[in-house]
């Protein structure tokens, strides 16, 4: 009798209807899906695939939920997210509208690019590989981008910034955050030496670009970029509806700069200033140097812990 009932209860999973299938699984998460669920049978293997339940991958909950690990930074782990990112954007069916990930490559942005006309939110971050050719792509083939975050690419340079700016026209969030590149300590033995060295250097002709080709940001999120007073007065020239900002770990720019900068923003209302200290060990004193310099600056003793 209990084989029966389990091949009885086995039978009334086979057979379920796809509406009621679809309902079920439509509850779970992406991860949930691709963990196994989709490799029970064929009909929930289908299933998993609908257009409807991959208009959006999020893997956002992985990526922030984790430290950065070093198997992150490696070919094999770049190629697991695109093929996942790939099969989405194919099952999508054109629906896709919101990418959350990091470690993507070139390869599979292509075909975003391609078949994805719907795409609102593109947030893809620490891809080394991801060039502003590939950006010039994402930005002929999904004009409808409103949310974007490129934190920590450094092949994208402020030619994307300009480029995907000037054909989706209607941005109102960017992320462009850098690593900390004033104790790049945080990420030794993890990130890539090389690629950590790369950091972005141009932080002014990146705001150049923000402010001439994304008037109607309203979030912007630059932490430890290398932008000056300059850059800032062109941001708040050029974006007056912004209503967030962060500015943590902008060491190029004082306080002082940025108050009397953003004075005009009348609908901003959250600031995040440059407060960090940065503490005087002999390690950072040669590696910094012209700690009177920061003093008079950040007054960082202000910030002392």
């Amino acid at each position: 009798m209990d084989g029966e009932k389990g091949g009885e209860a086995a039978a009334d999973w086979a057979e379920l209807t796809e509406e009621c299938l679809f309902n079920i699984l439509s509850r779970l998460s992406l991860q949930d899906r691709w963990r196994g669920v989709m490799r029970v049978c064929k009909p929930w293997h289908l299933v998993c695939k609908d257009p409807c339940l991959n208009s959006v991958l999020n893997l956002d909950a992985h990526f922030d939920s984790a430290t950065d690990l070093p198997r992150f930074w490696t070919p094999e782990f770049e190629r697991r997210i695109d093929n996942m990112l790939r099969s989405v954007v194919v099952w999508s069916g054109g629906s896709l509208t919101e990418i959350r990930l990091s470690h993507c490559s070139a390869r599979s942005l292509s075909l975003v690019a391609e078949r994805c006309p719907n795409l609102e939110v593109l947030s893809i971050r620490s891809c080394p590989h991801v060039t502003d050719e590939t950006v010039a792509e994402i930005a002929s083939g999904c004009p409808k981008i409103k949310e974007l975050d490129f934190s920590y690419c450094h092949e994208i340079s402020h030619k994307s910034l300009a480029t995907i700016g000037s054909r989706c026209s209607d941005i109102k969030v960017l992320r462009r955050n850098s690593m900390n590149w004033l104790d790049p300590s945080q990420h030794m033995g993890i990130v890539p030496k090389d690629y950590l060295n790369a950091c972005p250097q141009d932080g002014d002709a990146e705001a150049a670009a923000i402010s001439k080709y994304m008037p109607h940001l309203l979030h912007l999120e630059l932490r430890f970029s290398k932008l000056t007073a300059r850059g800032l007065a062109l941001i708040a020239e050029g974006c007056a509806n912004l209503e967030y900002i962060d500015l943590s770990g902008c060491a190029n720019v004082t306080i002082r700069d940025i108050v009397n900068l953003t004075s005009n923003l009348k609908n901003l209302k959250h600031l995040k200033k440059p407060n960090f200290y940065i503490p005087r060990t002999t390690v950072h004193a040669e590696r910094y140097g012209h700690w009177n310099l920061y003093d008079e600056r950040f007054q960082t003793d202000v910030f002392r812990i």
